[in-house]
C-alpha cells in the first residue's frame, strides 16, 4: 500500500509530462527554477496608485545622469573625438608609453604580470579600436533592437521611444566610464591573451582605494551574474527569437516547425565553432557581420520611412505626446518611462559592465581612448537603430493593425516583421536572415563575456574554457525551446543583476577615469592632432 502511495504521484506526474511536448517540458522546468530570482532582482518601489518603479532602473538613471555631469557632458562634447579615434586619426599616439597598472600586482621573472604585453607598433592588446567596437556592438545591437522595441511599445505606447532615446544619450557617459576602467585594469597573460572587465577593475581598482575586501566581493558577484547573463540575454533570448521568426517564415509544413530544440542544436554547433577561437576569432567574424547587418537593417527601415515620409511628423508627435500624457497605458507616464528605460538598458547595456570586457582587448596604450570609442555604442544602438525600429512600428500601427498599446505582444519579432511587411511583403525572408545573424553575433560576443567571468572564478586553463563553452552551447538549445516570457524575464534579471556591483565600483573609480581622460586629451593636444 505504501509503495502504491509513493508511486501514484510519480505516475500522475509522468502522465502530465506525456501531454507536454519536449519544448513545453523544458519551458516549465526553467520557469519553476528561475521565477524567484526574477522577482528578487526586479524589486520595486511603490510610487502611487499601484504604480511602482524597479530599483535597478533608479540606479541606472541616477548613475547615468551622475556620470554625464561629472564628465562635463562627455556624451556630446567628445562625440567627434570618439569618431576620430575609430577612424584612426590618433593612432600615432600609440607608439611608446603604456597603460598604468596597479603597483601591488604580482611579478613574474622580474616583470609585472599586467605589463606582459603583445609587443608591436599597434599597441598592447589583441584587437583594433574598430574590432573592439564591432565586437561590443554585436553584443548590444541585436534582437533587443528588433523584438525588444516592439515589446516596449506594446506595453508603453509610442511614448516609450522618447525615454528610450534619453536613456541611450545619458547612457553614453556610463559606457565611457566602465570601458575606460576595463582597459586601465586589464591583465595580459604570458601568451598575449587579454583578461579584463568589471571583475578586474572592481577587485584591483577598489584595492587601490583601500577597499580590498569590498572589491573582491563585488568582483565575484559580478562574475557570477555575468555568467548567468551570458546564458540568458546573451544566449537564450537570442536563440528564442531567432527560432520564433524562423518558425513563422518556414510555416507549419516545415520539418523544423515546433522543434525549437533542433534549431537550437544547429545554432549551438555553429556558435561552438566560432567561440573556440577566442576574441580574435570572434572579432574577425563580428567586424564583417555587424556593419553589414546593421547597414541592411537601417536601409530597410529607411525604405519604410521613405514610403511613409508624410507620416513621420505625426509619428514624432505621438512619441512626444505619449511620453508625457500616456492615456490608456498602465502606470501612466511612469509606466511609459519604465518601459523605455528598461528596453534601452537591455539593448545597449550601459552601466551593466559587459561591454568593458570586449573593449579591454583593444590595442591601445591609453585607457580613455577606448572609453571614448565605447560611448558611441549607446548612440548607434539606441538613438539610431532602436529609434528607427520604433518609428517604423508607430507609423505602420496608426490603424492598430500591428499591436494594441497597453497590451504586451506575445512575440516582439513577429510584430516588427508585420510592420516591415506593410511596405515590403517579401521582407520576412530578409528579416529572418537578419534576425539569425543578429542572434548569432550577439551569442558569440556574450560567450566571450561569460567566459572571461568564468575564467576569473575558475581559472584560465583550457579545460575550464571548454567546460564553459560546452555549457553555453547547451543553453542555446534551451533558449530555442522555451517561451518568450520565461526567456525575457530571466534575461532581464540576470543582466540587470550585473548592474549592482558594477555601479558601486564606477562611483568609487570615477576619479581614476577623469585622470585617464585628462592624460589622453593632453597627449592629443601636445601632438597637435
Amino acid at each position: 500500500m505504501s509503495v502504491m502511495a509513493l508511486a501514484l504521484p510519480l505516475m500522475m506526474f509522468a502522465q502530465d509530462e506525456e501531454t507536454l511536448s519536449l519544448d513545453q517540458q523544458i519551458d516549465k522546468i526553467f520557469g519553476d527554477l528561475t521565477g524567484w530570482f526574477v522577482n528578487l532582482i526586479f524589486t520595486s518601489i511603490p510610487i502611487s496608485d499601484g504604480v511602482s518603479i524597479p530599483v535597478v532602473l533608479i540606479i541606472l538613471l541616477v548613475g547615468a545622469l551622475y556620470f554625464t555631469v561629472y564628465f562635463n557632458f562627455i556624451n556630446f562634447t567628445k562625440f567627434t573625438t570618439a569618431i576620430n579615434v575609430v577612424r584612426g586619426k590618433y593612432d600615432d599616439l600609440e607608439d611608446g608609453g603604456g597603460v598604468d597598472v596597479s603597483p601591488d600586482v604580482v611579478t613574474k621573472d622580474g616583470d609585472l604580470l599586467d605589463t606582459i604585453r603583445v609587443e608591436g607598433p599597434d599597441g598592447d592588446g589583441e584587437v583594433s579600436h574598430f574590432q573592439a567596437l564591432t565586437a561590443a556592438l554585436s553584443g548590444t545591437v541585436g534582437l533587443g533592437n528588433i523584438a525588444g522595441v516592439a515589446v516596449a511599445l506594446s506595453i508603453g505606447g509610442p511614448g516609450a521611444t522618447f525615454w528610450m532615446i534619453l536613456a541611450g544619450l545619458i547612457g553614453m557617459a556610463s559606457k565611457f566610464t566602465e570601458c575606460t576602467l576595463g582597459v586601465k585594469y586589464r591583465e595580459i597573460g604570458p601568451d598575449g591573451t587579454v583578461y579584463g572587465g568589471p571583475m578586474y577593475y572592481l577587485s584591483k581598482g577598489l584595492n587601490e582605494k583601500g577597499l580590498s575586501g569590498l572589491g573582491k566581493v563585488l568582483a565575484v558577484v559580478f562574475a557570477i551574474m555575468c555568467i548567468g547573463g551570458s546564458f540568458g540575454g546573451g544566449n537564450m533570448f537570442q536563440a528564442n527569437q531567432a527560432f520564433s521568426i524562423f518558425e513563422t517564415v518556414v510555416g507549419p509544413e516545415s520539418f523544423f516547425y515546433g522543434k525549437g530544440w533542433l534549431f537550437g542544436l544547429i545554432m549551438a554547433v555553429l556558435v561552438g565553432i566560432v567561440i573556440i577561437g577566442g576574441i580574435k576569432s570572434i572579432a574577425k567574424v563580428t567586424d564583417k557581420i555587424v556593419p553589414v547587418m546593421v547597414g541592411v537593417y537601417v536601409i530597410s527601415a529607411l525604405i519604410i520611412l521613405g514610403a511613409n515620409i508624410s507620416e513621420i511628423p505625426r509619428a514624432f508627435g505621438a512619441i512626444f505626446s505619449g511620453a508625457f500624457s500616456a492615456a490608456g497605458i498602465t502606470g501612466g507616464i511612469i509606466g511609459v518611462l519604465i518601459q523605455g528605460f528598461k528596453r534601452a538598458a537591455f539593448s545597449n547595456e550601459a552601466g551593466i559592465g559587459s561591454a568593458s570586457i570586449a573593449h579591454s582587448a583593444v590595442k591601445t596604450k591609453y585607457a580613455a581612448s577606448e572609453g571614448l570609442v565605447a560611448l558611441l555604442e549607446p548612440f548607434i544602438d539606441t538613438v539610431v537603430v532602436c529609434t528607427m525600429t520604433a518609428l517604423v512600428l508607430v507609423i505602420t500601427n496608426f490603424d492598430g493593425s500591428i499591436m494594441a498599446y497597453g497590451t504586451e505582444v506575445p512575440n516582439g519579432v513577429t510584430a516588427t516583421q508585420a510592420a516591415f511587411e506593410t511596405v515590403m511583403p517579401w521582407y520576412r525572408y530578409v528579416l529572418v536572415i537578419a534576425v539569425v545573424l543578429f542572434a548569432f553575433s550577439t551569442m558569440i560576443s556574450w560567450s566571450y563575456y561569460g567566459y572571461q567571468a568564468w575564467a576569473y572564478l575558475f581559472g584560465r586553463s583550457d579545460m575550464m574554457g571548454y567546460i564553459y563553452k560546452f555549457i553555453f552551447c547547451l543553453f542555446v538549445i534551451v533558449g530555442a525551446s522555451i517561451s518568450l516570457k520565461s526567456v525575457i524575464d530571466f534575461s532581464d534579471a540576470m543582466i540587470f543583476a550585473m548592474l549592482f556591483p558594477n555601479m558601486i565600483g564606477l562611483f568609487f573609480l570615477a576619479p581614476v577615469v577623469r585622470d585617464e581622460l585628462a592624460k589622453y586629451m593632453s597627449a592629443i593636444k601636445n601632438a597637435n592632432l
